[in-house]
């Protein structure tokens, strides 16, 4: 099964929407990564790279990022990681939710989870 990692310079925030996307795809591999070292505002590669190998659950990793260098750091994350993952160009929380119910689906591959994040992009909230 895919698995999906959500990356924020928040740790309650990354915690929060996997919360939140856990309650419509409880049995996809969802791993939330935020915040510094010391455990404040910020990103971390290696702790993102952690995040990768932890969410793989065999068919790659899809990246969901909120804001500039977890990018870059998401980025270099998955080069030097051994895990096969792709960064979503999606909202984080409406791409993550999109990715998990999609993820949950026997026919779901990398791609096709990756597809569903990036729809999010289009989505009207009135």
């Amino acid at each position: 099964m895919v698995g999906l990692l959500v990356v924020s310079h928040s740790e309650k925030a990354a915690a929060g929407i996997v919360e939140i996307a856990a309650e419509m795809a409880s049995d996809v591999s969802l791993v939330a990564v935020g915040g510094d070292p010391d455990g404040g505002i910020g990103t971390d590669a290696d702790a993102i790279a952690a995040g990768l190998a932890e969410a793989d659950d065999g068919d790659g990793v899809v990246v969901l990022v909120d804001l500039g260098s977890a990018t870059m750091n998401a980025e270099l994350a998955v080069e030097m990681a051994d895990t096969e993952a792709v960064l979503a160009d999606a909202p984080v929380l409406e791409g993550t939710v999109n990715a998990a119910v999609h993820a949950a689906g026997s026919k779901a591959t990398l791609d096709s989870t990756l597809d569903a994040a990036e729809e999010a992009r289009g989505m009207t909230k009135l």
